[in-house]
C-alpha cells in the first residue's frame, strides 16, 4: 500500500523528556507504542494497511520509538487482556484498530490515566483517550466513479462485512459515484458478518455475479473478491490497499488508505509532550485515502475523471453526499447545496436511492 514514506507533519521538539500523559524518564529510552490488530497482517487490505503505517511511522521517527503489534484479536471481552497486557509492559501509546474494541479500550484507559490510548473508528473519548479514522466513503466514491463507467449490465455489487455505519455508508458512496456518472446503474450487498473470511468472501462474490453484477467492490479484508471477480471475468478493485498481483485484469483500481499520516502525528504530539485527546477523521485532502493502482481495462478517459473527482474532494470543490440525495425509499436525505454533516455521516443507517435490498438489523 504504501510506497514511500510520508513526511512527518511537523518538527518534533522536546524530545529529551516526555510529558504528562507519556511520563517518561529518560532521554535515551524509546517512546513503546502498541498495536492491536484484528485479523492477520498477511491479509492485504485493514491489518495489512495499518501495518504499513506503522512501519512507515516507525522509520520515519527512526530511534525515537519501538512499535511491537499483536495480530488476530477478536473483538470480544478476550481483547481487553491484550490491551491490557500491552500497557502493564511499557506500551506509553496503544493503538487499537477495530470498532469491537471500543469498550475495552475505554475501561483499560481508566486503568492506565498515563498511557495514551487512540481507538481506530469508534466515538467514546476521555483524557488519555482519542479517536482516529479515514474518510473510506471517499475511496468508495471514487471506486464508483470507475464502476459507472465500465459496467455493461449496470449491476454493482458489494461484498459487505458487518451493518455499521461504516460500511453502510461505503455502499452509498459507491453506488452515488456510480449514478453520478449513470444514473441506471443499481447495487447489490451480500453481508459476511465477517471482516476476514476468505471463503465466505468468495460465495459472496460468486452469489453477486450470478446476479448479473460485473463490477464488484468490497468492505473486507482478503483478496478473494478480485480473485473470484478474475476467474469470472469481471472486474472488481484493491480494497485499502492494491490487490492487482490477485486480481490482474480484473483489477480496475484500489482504494488505498494511508495510516502512516495519523501514526506519525499522533507520535509526533506524543513525544513534543502536547498530545491532547481528540478526534482524527482524515481523508483525500490529508493523504489518508487515495485512489490509485489502476490496471489495463481502466480505459485513460476514466482514469482522468477519477483522478479530477479526487482532485476536487482534495480542494473540497466536491463532496460525495451533496444534495439532492433520495435515500431508498424516495425520502429527501440532502437537499440541493447542502451536504451531509460529520455526525450524520458516523451514523449512517440508511441506503440511498439506487442501493437494492435492506440493511441487516
Amino acid at each position: 500500500m504504501i510506497r514511500s514514506l510520508y513526511p512527518v507533519s511537523r518538527l518534533l521538539a522536546g524530545t529529551a523528556l516526555l510529558l504528562g500523559l507519556t511520563g517518561l524518564a529518560g532521554a535515551d529510552e524509546p517512546l513503546k507504542a502498541g498495536f492491536i490488530y484484528i485479523g492477520p497482517v498477511g491479509d492485504h487490505g485493514w491489518t495489512y494497511a495499518h501495518d504499513q503505517g506503522r512501519l512507515a511511522a516507525q522509520a520515519m521517527l527512526g530511534g525515537k520509538v519501538q512499535t511491537s503489534y499483536i495480530e488476530n484479536v477478536p473483538e470480544t471481552a478476550d481483547s481487553e487482556r491484550v490491551i491490557r497486557e500491552l500497557a502493564q509492559k511499557g506500551s506509553k501509546v496503544i493503538f487499537a484498530t477495530s470498532f469491537g474494541y471500543m469498550n475495552q479500550m475505554e475501561k483499560v484507559a481508566k486503568a492506565y490515566p498515563n498511557t495514551v490510548f487512540m481507538h481506530a473508528t469508534g466515538y467514546k473519548t476521555a483524557k488519555n483517550l482519542g479517536t482516529y479514522d479515514v474518510r473510506t466513503y471517499e475511496g468508495a466514491y471514487l471506486l464508483g466513479v470507475v464502476a459507472g463507467r465500465i459496467s455493461k449490465t449496470d449491476k454493482l455489487g458489494v461484498v459487505a462485512s458487518i451493518p455499521i455505519p461504516e460500511v453502510i455508508r461505503n455502499i452509498d458512496a459507491f453506488t452515488i459515484g456510480a449514478r453520478s456518472v449513470n444514473p441506471k446503474i443499481t447495487t447489490r450487498a451480500i453481508w459476511v458478518n465477517s471482516w476476514f473470511d476468505p471463503g465466505k468472501e468468495r460465495e459472496a462474490a460468486l452469489a453477486l455475479i450470478a446476479q448479473g453484477c460485473d463490477v464488484l467492490m468490497q468492505n473486507t479484508d482478503s483478496p478473494a473478491v478480485v480473485q473470484t471477480a478474475l476467474e469470472k471475468g469481471v472486474h472488481a478493485f484493491g480494497w485499502d490497499s492494491d490487490m492487482s498481483k490477485f486480481g490482474g485484469k480484473a483489477h480496475l483500481a484500489a482504494s488505498e488508505l494511508n495510516w502512516a499520516v495519523i501514526y506519525e502525528d499522533v507520535l509526533g504530539d506524543v513525544l513534543a509532550g502536547k498530545w491532547k485527546s481528540s478526534s482524527y477523521w482524515w481523508g483525500v485532502k490529508e493523504g489518508a485515502v487515495n485512489i490509485a493502482d489502476f490496471g489495463a481495462d481502466t480505459p485513460a478517459d476514466v482514469k482522468k475523471l477519477a483522478e479530477e473527482r479526487r482532485d476536487a474532494i482534495k480542494s473540497g470543490k466536491l463532496h460525495p453526499f451533496a444534495g439532492p440525495l433520495k435515500d431508498q425509499g424516495g425520502k429527501e436525505l440532502v437537499a440541493a447545496g447542502k451536504t451531509l454533516d460529520d455526525g450524520t455521516l458516523h451514523s449512517m443507517n440508511t441506503y440511498v436511492e439506487g442501493v437494492e435490498g435492506s440493511i441487516p438489523r
